[in-house]
């Protein structure tokens, strides 16, 4: 056979096994790429809460700390926080659960705490959670921006172990006796700044004075501008609650204030004063350690003779 006739057969198998080359491409990418766009426009899409942000440990939840984003259905996970408008089988199996052991619960103790649990295990079975339930939240545990929420990161108010996520670092948690007169007539809310004030009966001293009059009550500013943690078991007012009544209200303070503050109120009555929404920038403690005792001076004027208590 001729050299050029080998030459031009050469050349038309390689042109033949390049047009097949492209025509098997173009008939097998073309389907594998639709199919592909088919899988993914028909893959069902669920919102989930993740933090919009990189959150911290004690820091409080805000709006702006969350958002929805985009995930689809088949990867969500149980623990995730969805708005509940697409179904979540693995969710709603595991709220299942959940409120089956409330309602076991429930039947073994009628109590009201139980039929809280049974609801609350309702309500995420019918919409997965709200933003809204976990603004006001304490981080427990670091998140970075465009991770999940889930409930182990994070303590909501109520939650047991809340206390403990809201206060500051080095910080304490200490409560007070408090009644509607000492307590601004029931006007303190949790987050509100207070000074708090000792009253007490002091011994003027042997000054000569009758024994009727060797005593006396004097008042002292212990505390200043010490944060307001919860009234009773309320740490957070409700938006349209103007007042809260309580017995006992939490405070924050420092590891000393917190042992000067218990020997206040070894030594009388306290009282919790509100400062106002523009007085609370100052320093935030204990102001002196009140005395135990207290000293009188007689003032005399011409035949009058007064006692005057030197604190």
């Amino acid at each position: 056979m001729k050299p050029a006739r080998i030459a031009v057969i050469a050349v038309a198998a390689v042109s033949a096994i390049g047009l097949a080359l492209v025509v098997r491409a173009m008939m097998g990418g073309e389907p594998t790429a639709t199919a592909t766009a088919s899988v993914a426009v028909g893959r069902p899409m669920a919102k989930v809460l993740v933090a919009a942000r990189d959150l911290q440990p004690g820091q409080r939840l805000t709006d702006a700390d969350l958002e929805w984003k985009d995930w689809t259905v088949e990867d969500v996970n149980p623990v995730f926080i969805t708005d509940g408008s697409v179904p979540i089988p693995q969710a709603e199996a595991a709220a299942e659960a959940r409120a089956e052991a409330a309602r076991t619960e429930a039947e073994e103790d009628a109590g009201v705490e139980a039929a809280r649990r049974v609801a609350e295990a309702a309500e995420a079975l019918a919409t997965g959670g709200a933003k809204a339930d976990f603004i006001g939240s304490v981080v427990r545990e670091p998140s970075l921006a465009g991770e999940p929420i889930v409930a182990r990161k994070v303590v909501r108010a109520g939650d047991s172990g809340y206390m403990a996520a809201y206060l500051q670092p080095g910080m304490r948690a200490m409560a007070v006796r408090v009644s509607v007169e000492t307590a601004a007539g029931g006007f303190i809310l949790p987050g509100d700044r207070v000074d708090v004030l000792l009253t007490r009966e002091v011994n003027l001293g042997n000054v000569g004075t009758p024994e009727s009059t060797r005593s006396r009550f004097v008042s002292s500013t212990v505390m200043q501008n010490v944060k307001v943690l919860a009234i009773d078991q309320t740490t957070r007012a409700d938006e349209n609650e103007q007042a809260v009544v309580g017995a006992t209200a939490t405070l924050e303070l420092g590891p000393r204030d917190a042992e000067a503050l218990a020997l206040a109120k070894s030594e009388g009555e306290l009282s919790l004063v509100l400062r106002s929404y523009a007085d609370t920038a100052g320093p935030s403690g204990r102001v002196a350690a009140p005395r135990s005792e207290a000293r009188a001076v007689r003032v005399h004027r011409g035949d009058d003779v007064e006692t005057v208590v030197m604190q």
